[in-house]
């Protein structure tokens, strides 16, 4: 690319904002048919994805990447074929932009409400895979928003090519194309003048490792909706029945291993963990996960011990670390203290504990009785999502459609003045 980087990104962000101000106004049926025209053109160009995705591949190869890694770039058919499905599943869902709640007349005789509205334009950040290309896009362009797209270079030659597909389902429906525009440079600078294109650019969703996610939140002058570490929590109470807690516990754990909503560490009720801890140990070590636990938990059972680190470590493989402690308190004290508040989860019969975890710890999912894999934007009926988020402001957990809107209000009257 010949162009000044900084000149590029400028060009590009203030084409999305004026792309944005179409979209905004588009009607569901339009912003629909674009979803279906897009999934209709992926299917129509899958020759040519593939063969663009190759070349990433190769790529890919030639730098000695991991297998997963490699793994995780290819456009397989099947890949292909569930990128179209989820353009049609999203197309499908409630289109939330425009909806008027809250609606009541207050002392004056106004009616005030609140209208869900796009937020404008979203700037995401991302790394290798390239479906994450389509779900973006996707659930930008059904929210309103426009979007710039920077995926990570060893994604180019595919994302390139998913990009013209969305494109020109945009086109076929009248929308402009730079509603959806993926950066054409590897350039790291890119992602640097992206951050800070605070007139053009409403809000940055860094999705990726923590090194990206960290540089985006020092370096961004735009509001950022992210997430770190998935450090989540299974606590399993005197009053838990014992079934739940370890049917709950392993599969918090053993579902998935590198996920954000998977179990890290296990806190149990010092009377609970002569009966559960060696349950559970026998079913752990069937499934080849190493067991962590603090000094009290190996008094119990026979495992490795933890250290002031594990409590702080998001494994994303199959380790667990445990800790006995002696009631509630302790083990909402310790959740407060070392979760990302991502996911933390109690398991127990006790509907009084039950509301003091749900109020008292201060993460972004609380659950009773269920397993921490269950927070996902699909889970959770949002249809789809485009992360989680453990910000407090705006989005938190699974951010949907309406995670990618805002709230203003609205005022009815009939010629009313105020006195």
């Amino acid at each position: 690319m010949t162009q000044d980087i900084k000149e590029y990104m400028q060009d590009v962000g203030s084409r999305a904002r004026s792309a944005s101000g179409v979209l905004s106004a588009a009607e569901s049926k339009q912003k629909n048919d674009a979803l279906h025209k897009i999934a209709d053109t992926i299917l129509e160009q899958r020759a040519h994805l593939q063969s663009e995705n190759a070349k990433d591949l190769q790529a890919a190869r030639d730098k000695c990447l991991e297998e997963a890694m490699v793994d995780r770039l290819a456009l397989s058919d099947s890949g292909i074929n569930t990128m179209a499905e989820g353009l049609r599943q999203i197309a499908a869902l409630a289109d939330p932009v425009g909806e008027i709640t809250d609606l009541n007349y207050v002392p004056s005789g106004i009616q005030v409400g609140r209208m869900r509205v796009p937020l404008g334009v979203i700037g995401i950040i991302y790394e290798s895979r390239p479906n994450v290309t389509i779900d973006a896009a996707a659930l930008c362009l059904k929210s309103g928003n426009a979007t710039i797209l920077r995926g990570g270079s060893e994604a180019i030659h595919s994302n390139k090519a998913l990009a013209v597909c969305i494109q020109t389902g945009l086109q076929s429906v009248g929308l402009p194309a730079d509603c959806v525009q993926v950066i054409e440079t590897t350039d790291r600078a890119a992602v640097g003048e992206l951050l800070r294109l605070k007139d053009s650019v409403d809000v940055i969703i860094p999705r990726g490792g923590k090194g990206l996610i960290a540089r985006v939140s020092d370096e961004s002058l735009i509001p950022v909706i992210k997430h770190l570490d998935g450090i989540c929590h299974v606590y399993i109470d005197d009053d838990a029945d014992t079934g739940k807690a370890i049917k709950v516990t392993f599969n918090s754990k053993s579902q998935r291993y590198g996920t954000c909503n998977t179990l890290e560490t296990l806190l149990i009720a010092k009377s609970r963990s002569e009966e559960i801890l060696p349950l559970l140990k026998t079913i752990f070590d069937k499934e080849g996960v190493e067991l962590r636990g603090c000094l009290k938990t190996q008094t119990f059972i026979d495992c490795n011990s933890a250290t002031e680190d594990d409590w702080q470590t998001e494994y994303l493989a199959p380790i667990l670390s445990i800790k006995v402690v002696e009631n509630l308190d302790e083990a909402i004290t310790h959740i407060n203290t070392y979760s990302s508040q991502h996911t933390d989860s109690i398991i127990t019969q006790d509907i009084t504990k039950t509301r003091r975890f749900m109020r008292e710890v201060d993460s972004a999912s609380v659950m009773v009785n269920a397993s921490t894999r269950f927070a996902d934007g699909f889970e959770y009926g949002l249809g789809a999502e485009i992360g989680i988020s453990t910000d407090k402001l705006h989005a938190r957990g699974p951010v949907g459609l309406e995670g990618l809107t805002s709230l203003k209000f609205v005022v009815f009257g009939d010629g009313h003045i105020r006195k």
